[in-house]
Order: structure tokens, then C-alpha cells, then sequence
């Protein structure tokens, strides 16, 4: 179809324009660096995941096609393996450039080479004293046996002379007192790789051997698992899941510089691996270190401004957080308001609150050294009913919710793991507290994103806070449902999928289509990670040739191509790549008003999210909150710094300021917008401060003179 883009590709391109905020030079140098690191982890994941998906559907049913684009799997995976070597020569000219401009504050990466004969001499004596003795060299040839290449590891890989075939010499480069990079001077900012050494001085791991060639070598693995949920075993399967992930088949190989191609046939023939899927790099095949390049300077101009969030101006720190919903929703936006001083400040406050009933929640990724955690644990010990639904197959973290898992029931919480076949990706919490004079109150919590304290920081979430009985009550059939591994087939308010979101949506954006159609004006909104429901992707065409005005503001995949003539001319999509990762999903149905109706939640408009998993949204009722989302979504769409606009052949051009027009950053917009409203509750407080004292003066004044008046008649 003219109006569908393939979602691998889509999301390639997305990968691209965080790329391409690697060489931005609004963006300071080191942080530029950041984005290269960002770019290689984001397509390592994608082959683990996208790339380890496909290749299992090419081996099991090679002729199933996508359904947007009519690709099979294997012209799925060419069309990658194509798109991913033409940004190969962008990424390698960002990495030497921000290096190379960086050598201006005394960065310098040092190769063998470029090494002086002095530090050539220190680096064969580390080599001999610090790595040489932690690791070891395998020969390997069609008479021995291949080793076992950890998933994203590095190896030196030297071809052996050899009188028959081909030998070939593996060493791993890191042990675990390794230090990847070897510091050479100006206080660890003049370096060399570890690999470099490996590499350098592998031959004397093989003294019997004339070593013919040598290059890093970097396997990628499949990482696309999935089990069942539900059994009392289920935990325990998933603990044997996430140990066979480790060992699961190739899907890329990765070589520094050019290599033998004797030697990498045989290594792609062991690997069993097709020589398509070999790519070659003339940069570092792992990019991580490049975070640790952040702490060795405090060079202003090298980082972006220190910003920290900021307390939520609408709380008042007097009050119990359970309080202040109960007498009006609560809207917070992170990472411009701090969720340690809101949310984890609720749940540590319920957690020692003798009139807090019940704690339910659901969790899906956690911070390292979780504060959720302990308060659940606090609950629990404390008395009170606590309910914790952990999703165990939330990707790559499986292994960290099992341990959370672990440590919750030890501490008395109820752990459920949700429904077989369907992730709970919700983001919902409900409080229950015993009211004054009987009866029952409610605090339930919606959010976009995870509960997670270090990613509250880094990436852009909303979450609402409501004492909406209603809301409580759909709530509690949400948790209900989770703990008997069924699903909420009716609400009152809340759309939960699998059964209860996607069609209220379409109902929704009926409804604006049936506006349009008989001459009012429609209009459609969404703000999500992703976008690819076939079905949704449909409907916002026939809105779009309704004559609805569709904006859409779609960080990463987006199926959907905008300004395809007699398809999408009336849709907008924009996307926003900056400092912090864009991940609060809006859905706007109608134009300003009584009869708009927004919601935020924790799904996307993807058939994952939509049929596929457990996922809740909540209407945003309150007037003051629907315009402050309306004003925020305004911004969104005026952004002319890191937003960037689909053209209608599916590329991405930066959004163009026009003559006179100000450059407006909508990340650095809302964190100066919560400093600012911070700092006016501040000046309100003092004000009434210093109204009281004077109030307080006259008082004492007036009472003086009447004391005066007194005595006076008294005489």
C-alpha cells in the first residue's frame, strides 16, 4: 500500500536520527558521543530481538509476508542488511569526527601506531602482567573443536599458518579484572582500547604458529524468547529461558577492519552463519566505554546544563499525597518533576499508614536499587494486603523481576505473574484506604511509563493521580482479572486491552469522522513510541480522507506515511528526538472543548499493545489537567529544535524555523516551565509568609494599644 512503511525499516530509521543527534552541534561533544553509544546499542538490541524473529519465521514459514508491505522474511532481512551498511560510513565519519574535535579539551583514543615508543614499551609489559595471565588462546581448526562466543563479546581472532586447511587463534579480550580502556595520560582522557592490546601482542598467545592475519571479532545472538505464563513452575521455566537465551544461534557477525577472507569463511562456516550477515567496522565494534568518557571532565561546555526535577508545584509537602488526590487529580510529568518526592513519596506514605488496607500494583521494569520494592516489602510486613502483578518476560530484565519476585514474597506480598500468552504491560497502581466514618477511599495511579526511579529521570512520562471511584472500581476488576488469567471485558472508564481499547479508540476516532463528514471540524491527536495496528493505521487514513486533522507526534516505528496524496494529506507526523527519551503516550479525540476526550497511558498503537498485552488508559477529566496536556502536546507540535517532520516519501527532514521564529526545544521548554512554576509556588508561599507576620504585627499591635487604652480609663 502507498500509505505503510515496513516496521523494520521504519525503526531503522529511527535509529538513524538518534544517529544523527550524535553530530548535531547544538548537542554538546561529549553527549554527542553518548548518541553513538545509544545508536550501537539500539541496533545490537534490534538484532537480538527483530532481526532473531524474522530469522526464525525465514526458517519456519519463509513464505509468510508482512502484511503492511507484502515482504517475506528474507526480503525483510535483505532490505536491513542493506539499510544498516549505508549508515556504516555515517557512523564510523560521526565517531572520528566528535573524537577528533574532542582532542581540543585533551581526549585522544591512542592506537598501537599512534602510541609512543615509550608508552609502545609500558603497554607489552601490561599486556604480559595484566591480561596475558587472566586469558587464553584456543586453536581451532577442522581437528578441534570451535569455542563457545559469548553473546556481544569481544575476541581477537588471528589466522594460524597452517601446512593443512585453515587454524584459526581465538582470545577473549576482557577477563574480569580487565579495564577496557588503558589510560596513557591527561588523567585517563588519553587512552587505548584493551582490544588494541589484545590484538597487538595476540601472537605470543600462539608461539607455535606464524600468525598470517588478526582482527576483533563480535558476535551477535538471537535473543527472541517467549514462554507461557501461568503453572506454579512458571517462574522456574523462566529462569531456564533466560540461561538458554545466552546460547541461542547467531544473527551477526561483526569484524573490525578487513580480515582474511580464508579465515572469515571458516569462522562463518563454524558460526554457521551466512556471510551476509557479516559486517565490518574501522571504529570499535562495542561503543559502551564512550559513557566513561563523560566522567573524566567537568568542562561545562562538554555536558548539557545539569538539570534535576523538580518538586511537584501541585503537592504540598504538609499534606499526605493521599490526601491531596482525594480532594483533586493529580497530573505529574517526568522527568521534570521528581517521582521520589510524588509517586514514591504516596507509597511510602501508604506503606506506614495504619488506615492503608491494601497496596495492588502492577511492575514490569525496576530501578536497580528499587524504593517501590521497599515500600511494597514495608507494606506487607506491616499487615497490610499487597499485590504485586511482575511481568517475568519483560524483555531483558526477566532475570532482575525474577530476583524482585523472590525478595516481595519473602516479605509477605502476593505475587502474580498475569495471564498465559499475554505480557501485563500496564502501569497501574490502587491504594485502599479506610475513610473516616466508614467505609472505603481510592488512589488509583495510571502512568505511561515504568516504576522505574532512574528512568523517571531520563525519559518523558506522564502519570495520573485520581480518587474517581469509578476508575477504582474498573481497577479493581483490572487486578482481579490478572490474579484468575483472564481479561476485563467491560469498564466504566478505564480502556484496558486486550478486549477493552483498541475499539473504543476506533469508536473515538468514528466519532470525529462522522463530525468531519457533516461539516464540523474533526481532529485526531496521539502522541505514542510507535505506530503500527494495521487496523488503527486504516482507520486514520479514512479519517484523514474524511477531512479530520490528524497530528501525530511518533518517536520511533510509524507504519503509517504522511501526505500520501488521496490517503494521509491531512495527516501530520512528527518526531522528537532529544536529550530525554520520548516515551508518554496521549491519545485526543476532538478539538478544544466539552466533548474532547484524552487519555494517557501505558500502550502504544501497536498490535502488541492493543489485542496483544495488558495495557490501561484513563480519561484526564479534570479541565485545568485536559488544557495543561493540551498545552504540552501545543509545544510538541511547535518544536523546531529536535523535532523532525515525515515528508511523503517516508523520510524525515528537521522541522524548519521560519523567518524571525524562535527556536523552541520542547524537552528544555518543560523542565524550565517546572522550575518556573516551582519557583512561583516559592514566591506565593513566602508572600503569605510575610502576610501572616504582618497580619500577625497588627494584631500584636492592636492588642498593645487597646491594653494602652485600658490602663488609661482605668486611671
Amino acid at each position: 500500500m502507498e500509505y505503510m512503511e515496513n516496521r523494520e525499516l521504519s525503526w531503522l530509521k529511527f535509529n538513524k536520527r538518534v544517529l544523527e543527534e550524535a553530530s548535531d552541534p547544538v548537542n554538546p561533544l561529549l553527549e554527542r558521543l553518548s548518541f553513538s553509544a545509544i545508536y550501537q546499542s539500539n541496533l545490537d538490541e534490534f538484532f537480538m530481538v527483530r532481526v532473531g524473529s524474522l530469522t526464525d519465521e525465514e526458517k519456519n514459514d519463509g513464505k509468510k509476508k508482512d502484511s503492511k508491505t507484502d515482504m517475506t522474511p528474507s526480503q525483510q532481512l535483505d532490505a536491513v542488511f542493506t539499510a544498516v551498511r549505508r549508515l556504516q560510513p555515517m557512523v564510523e565519519d560521526t565517531y572520528r569526527k566528535t573524537m577528533g574535535e574532542l582532542a581540543e579539551y585533551g581526549f585522544e583514543q591512542v592506537s598501537f601506531e599512534t602510541a609512543t615508543q615509550e608508552e609502545q614499551t609500558f603497554l607489552e609489559l601490561y599486556f604480559k602482567r595484566e591480561i596475558k595471565p587472566f586469558i587464553s588462546g584456543i586453536v581451532v581448526n577442522d581437528a578441534l573443536p570451535f569455542p563457545f562466543l559469548k553473546n556481544k563479546e569481544l575476541y581477537a581472532a588471528v589466522q594460524l599458518g597452517s601446512k593443512k586447511g585453515v587454524s584459526i587463534g581465538i582470545v577473549p579480550v576482557h577477563h574480569d579484572h580487565s579495564e577496557r580502556m588503558i589510560p596513557l595520560g591527561e588523567g585517563g582522557k588519553r587512552f587505548i582500547l584493551e582490544e588494541d592490546v589484545v590484538l597487538q601482542f595476540a601472537h605470543l598467545m600462539f608461539k607455535n604458529y606464524k600468525v598470517l592475519d588478526r582482527a576483533i571479532i563480535r558476535v551477535t545472538r538471537n535473543a527472541d524468547i517467549m514462554v507461557s505464563g501461568g503453572g506454579s513452575d512458571f517462574r522456574d521455566r523462566m529462569e531456564e529461558l533466560v540461561v538458554k537465551r545466552t546460547k541461542l544461534a547467531p544473527v551477526r557477525l561483526e569484524v573490525s577492519d578487513e580480515f582474511s577472507r580464508e579465515a572469515l569463511d571458516y569462522i562463518c562456516k563454524k558460526l554457521r552463519i551466512k556471510n551476509v550477515r557479516v559486517f565490518t567496522s574501522r571504529i570499535p565494534l562495542d561503543l559502551s566505554y564512550l559513557y566513561a568518557l563523560q566522567e573524566l571532565s567537568d568542562d561545562k561546555k562538554l555536558h548539557y546544563i545539569n538539570r534535576s526535577p523538580r518538586v511537584p508545584s501541585v503537592l504540598s509537602e504538609t499534606k499526605s499525597v493521599f490526601s491531596q488526590v482525594r480532594s483533586k487529580d493529580i497530573l505529574l510529568s517526568y522527568p521534570f518533576e521528581s517521582m521520589n518526592l510524588s509517586f514514591i513519596r504516596l507509597l511510602q506514605e501508604s506503606a506506614n499508614d495504619p488506615k492503608v488496607t491494601s497496596i495492588k500494583i502492577t511492575l514490569y521494569r525496576l530501578a536497580r536499587n528499587s524504593k517501590v520494592i521497599d515500600a511494597l516489602c514495608t507494606a506487607a510486613e506491616k499487615g497490610k494486603e499487597v499485590l504485586v502483578m511482575i511481568e517475568l518476560r519483560a524483555r531483558f530484565d526477566e532475570a532482575n523481576n525474577i530476583e524482585w519476585s523472590k525478595i516481595l514474597q519473602q516479605a509477605g506480598v502476593k505475587v502474580i505473574y498475569g495471564p498465559k500468552d499475554y505480557k501485563a504491560h500496564s502501569k497501574l497502581l490502587l491504594i485502599t484506604r479506610k475513610a473516616q466514618g466508614g467505609g472505603f477511599d481510592y488512589v488509583t495511579q495510571i502512568g505511561t511509563g515504568n516504576y522505574n526511579e532512574k528512568t523517571s529521570a531520563i525519559y518523558t512520562d506522564l502519570m495520573l493521580l485520581t480518587a474517581d471511584r469509578e476508575i477504582a472500581a474498573d481497577a479493581e476488576n483490572v487486578f482481579n482479572a490478572l490474579q484468575n488469567g483472564i481479561f476485563v471485558e467491560n469498564t466504566n472508564k478505564l480502556l484496558v486491552a486486550p478486549l477493552c481499547l483498541r475499539d473504543p479508540v476506533l469508536e473515538m476516532m468514528d466519532g470525529q469522522i462522522e463530525l468531519a463528514r457533516s461539516g464540523g471540524h474533526g481532529y485526531i491527536a496521539a502522541k505514542v513510541n510507535s505506530l503500527s495496528d494495521k487496523v488503527i493505521i486504516n482507520k486514520l487514513v479514512e479519517a484523514s480522507q474524511a477531512g479530520v486533522k490528524v497530528e501525530l507526534v511518533v518517536r520511533g516505528i510509524c507504519c503509517l506515511i504522511a501526505g500520501v496524496e488521496g490517503y494521509t494529506e491531512n495527516i501530520t507526523v512528527r518526531s522528537i528526538v532529544g536529550r530525554f527519551l520520548e516515551h508518554s503516550r496521549i491519545f485526543i479525540f476532538g478539538k478544544d472543548g466539552e466533548e474532547q476526550k484524552i487519555y494517557i497511558g501505558s500502550a502504544d498503537y501497536m498490535t502488541r499493545n492493543t489485542i496483544r498485552r495488558v495495557e490501561v488508559a484513563a480519561p484526564v477529566e479534570d479541565e485545568k489537567l485536559k488544557k495543561r496536556i493540551r498545552d504540552m502536546f501545543r509545544i510538541l507540535m511547535s518544536d523546531n529544535v529536535k523535532a523532525r517532520e515525515m515528508l511523503s516519501d517516508g523520510t524525515y527532514v528537521h522541522v524548519e524555523r521560519r523567518d524571525g521564529e524562535e527556536p523552541l526545544n520542547s524537552q528544555e521548554y518543560f523542565y524550565d516551565e517546572a522550575y518556573r512554576r516551582l519557583e512561583e509556588k516559592k514566591n506565593r508561599q513566602e508572600r503569605m509568609r510575610k502576610n501572616r507576620e504582618k497580619g500577625a504585627a497588627k494584631k500584636t499591635a492592636s492588642g498593645k494599644a487597646k491594653k494602652r487604652t485600658s490602663r488609661k480609663k482605668t486611671s
